[in-house]
């Protein structure tokens, strides 16, 4: 399955939120987006999703514009998970999950989903199985990001999006989170903030400043300290021990040199 940005922009109120991205995500594993506040990488994930429409360019799946699929063909085949989830209906955690699979039931009245097995599988991934029977009011919010992990997979995509998906999780959570993604058979994509975190599991890249794309690539051939300085104003280290590692010192002050209007740097 291949996902890619071909000039893609998106203009509200006359400013570039995303501004002539072109990029091809890594089919079958992780791909991190990584950029300050603001530079567009929420935008850019629903552009991907197709819940927002291009101002410019197009995104194609499998050669295909996004926006020529049926909803439903569209939805078996991408799922998202949002930033906050959430829901004001009192369910179970099974019952969310089983949202999962709306797109794969038949359109008629009473019509069956001949893979609801689906639903246990999500959740024992997400290792939210032992919560199946609880309320989603009662949940903290890292249970309830993983129970819409949980949701995500039980649509068995072939593209997952994630967005600031370890924002609620404690740090054993925010691990065996991003293991559990970084494993499947999917092409995943996932906005993250910490860039340790994107250094250890990430195994590609991409680097938004303003609005456009500053770099892209591997992981270990793009990301480094003069990146990090340009596009964040942080001084960092970048190295290799047992994984790569980021290692922050302070930031370079108001002048520090940005990258955004230039060209992107590939890895």
């Amino acid at each position: 399955m291949r996902l890619a940005a071909e000039g893609l922009s998106r203009i509200v109120d006359g400013q570039h939120l995303v501004h002539r991205v072109d990029l091809a995500v890594m089919p079958g594993g992780l791909t991190v987006i990584l950029g300050p506040n603001g530079s567009g990488k929420t935008t850019l994930l629903h552009l991907l999703a197709g819940l927002t429409r291009p101002s410019e360019g197009r995104v194609l799946l499998d050669g295909r514009d996004l926006h020529s699929l049926r909803p439903r063909e569209r939805a078996r085949r991408i799922a998202l998970v949002e930033q906050h989830p959430s829901t004001t209906l009192d369910l179970t955690v099974r019952q969310v999950v089983a949202f999962g699979r709306i797109p794969h039931r038949g359109r008629w009245p009473g019509a069956t989903d001949r893979d609801a097995e689906a639903i246990d599988d999500g959740m024992i991934t997400a290792e939210v199985d032992h919560l199946a029977g609880r309320r989603w009011g009662s949940l903290s919010g890292g249970e309830r990001q993983r129970v819409h992990l949980a949701r995500a997979l039980a649509q068995r995509p072939e593209v997952l999006l994630l967005d600031e998906p370890t924002n609620h999780l404690d740090l054993k959570h925010q691990l065996s989170f991003l293991a559990t993604v970084r494993d499947l058979p999917t092409t995943t994509v996932a906005v993250l903030h910490d860039l340790d975190l994107a250094a250890a599991f990430g195994e590609w890249v991409a680097v938004l400043d303003r609005g456009r794309l500053a770099a892209h690539g591997p992981m270990e051939a793009t990301l480094d300290d003069d990146l990090i300085g340009a596009v964040f104003g942080v001084r960092a280290a970048v190295s290799r021990s047992d994984r790569l590692r980021v290692l922050w010192e302070f930031p370079l002050g108001a002048h520090a040199r940005r990258v955004g209007a230039g060209e992107p740097r590939t890895g």
